[in-house]
């Protein structure tokens, strides 16, 4: 197997570097050009979701990229996201997914939060009355199966999932998540969840794994960290190589999002990067702080969670 590739428990292989998708302006057009480009850089793995609103545009770059020959299907991984209004049915979620990027299956379909919301609910911060009162996914997850077992997809897994959530989830599961995609940066190395996650045979896979830059739950703090700064400097390369890196040095896939084509091609450039146990021991003592996407979710709604460790733990 290739060295930027990591292999799935259900057999298939996921590419380490893969691009993220999210717009948060929804522009079709902004989506449909980086994808060709990145294409062009050499990208296969692409990451997106109903709530963001990108499936048509990816969808219609691939399918564009496929027709002329640029790839081939086969060679493309492609992940969407089970929205959380849409627990009660992920067949029906999932055949719609599909209908919209114009293709005929997906290689990863994951559930993208641990929690249910009312059917019809399309906002990325819900209100409080939105929320369902049962948290369970055990039907959802029957649902997943089904997907799999009619070839709507090639793998499914779970995305934002704690230990506990996993733990929870392998009690009831007839087949098991491949994937679990979660945060995860050098600020927030996920050491325990990756423990779960290896013991499991389940592929972590890392969005933000430059902090998120440039977003509102997002800061500089990785890429700007006089430590990641000092490995860059010895070895000839950025802070956003080295802090990519250090998430495939873990046995993570990572998820970049960036329509800048420099930037895809410096992100990319992380794959020839070789850190050394040193680095990797500076990193690993760094002190960690959290800042997911359930930060902003949590701190703009009055939801059943009040925290981020309950939302990322659920004890309620």
């Amino acid at each position: 197997m290739r060295s930027d590739m990591a292999r799935l428990r259900c057999g298939k292989t996921i590419p380490l570097l893969g691009m993220g998708t999210y717009c948060p302006k929804k522009d079709q057009e902004s989506t449909i050009s980086a994808v060709h480009q990145a294409i062009k850089i050499g990208y296969r793995h692409f990451d997106t979701a109903k709530i963001y609103g990108s499936e048509e545009a990816l969808g219609t770059a691939l399918g564009q990229a496929i027709s002329c020959g640029s790839v081939q299907r086969e060679d493309i991984f492609v992940t969407s996201k089970l929205w959380s209004s849409d627990h009660h049915d992920p067949i029906s979620a999932l055949t719609q997914t599909l209908k919209t990027m114009g293709l005929e299956y997906l290689d990863s379909y994951l559930v993208h939060w641990p929690i249910k919301l009312k059917p019809g609910v399309s906002e990325p911060v819900p209100k409080e009355d939105e929320f369902e009162k049962d948290l369970g996914i055990e039907e959802t997850w029957q649902g997943m199966e089904r997907c799999l077992e009619m070839g709507l997809c090639r793998s499914i897994g779970v995305s934002n999932f704690s230990s506990k959530k996993i733990y929870d989830l392998l009690d009831f599961a007839s087949v098991s998540p491949s994937v679990n995609q979660v945060e995860m940066h050098p600020l927030w190395r996920q050491s325990k969840l990756r423990e779960v996650c290896e013991e499991n045979k389940i592929h972590v896979s890392g969005y933000s794994p430059l902090g998120a830059p440039g977003n509102c739950w997002g800061s500089t703090a990785v890429i700007e960290h006089p430590v990641i700064k000092s490995i860059a400097l010895r070895h000839n390369a950025t802070p956003a190589q080295v802090a990519l890196r250090w998430g495939m040095s873990k046995g993570a896939s990572v998820i970049v999002k960036s329509f800048n084509g420099a930037r895809m091609r410096e992100n990319k450039r992380a794959l020839e990067i070789k850190l050394d146990n040193q680095d990797l021991l500076l990193i690993d003592q760094l002190e960690e702080w959290k800042l997911m996407r359930g930060d902003f979710l949590v701190n703009q709604t009055t939801s059943p969670y009040k925290s981020i460790e309950q939302l990322w733990d659920n004890e309620i």
